[in-house]
């Protein structure tokens, strides 16, 4: 099985590359872990990379209406809405991508950016211990997490 996920994560890698998505910064391509229970997310994908989210939470709702309970739905769900401004909807979408996967990187990311968002740094830092400890050895997910959470400590609190 190993073996196997190395050769789809090189395919995968192989294919964001000849699209042209591998240099976008992170911000405008959404994380999830892409498990072979989703749903096809092609489409809701390039609705986020187009930054068209009211259009993606439109075809995830549709999808949640139907039935589907999965984590990678429930986190690009939650990433659309706080790209929206919807913090309070996003949150417990992330939650709930959570519930059905603990460890989902990008959940524990976006989740942990939302707290920087509304200033809780301590508990953007327990996501950030959390995807230390999956990441030992570093990853996308924690990467972007630490720099929200530099950014967020260097830029004066207002008043």
């Amino acid at each position: 099985m190993r073996s196997s996920r190395f050769a789809r994560t090189l395919i995968l890698a192989h294919v964001l590359a000849g699209m042209g998505l591998a240099g976008l910064p992170p911000a405008a391509l959404a994380v999830d872990s892409e498990t072979s229970e989703a749903p096809d997310l092609v489409g809701v994908r390039a609705k986020i990379k187009a930054k068209d989210f009211k259009a993606a939470i439109t075809e995830l709702e549709t999808m949640i209406d139907q039935g589907v309970q999965q984590a990678d739905v429930y986190n690009l769900m939650g990433f659309s809405l706080r790209k929206s401004g919807n913090l309070d909807r996003a949150y417990s979408f992330y939650r709930k991508a959570l519930e059905f996967e603990p460890d989902h990187k990008g959940a524990l990311e976006y989740l942990g950016e939302l707290y920087v968002e509304r200033g809780e740094i301590g508990k953007a830092r327990e996501h950030e211990r959390h995807l230390a400890a999956l990441c030992p050895d570093g990853c996308e997910e924690l990467s972007d997490l630490r720099l929200a959470i530099a950014e967020a400590a260097a830029t004066p609190a207002k008043k």
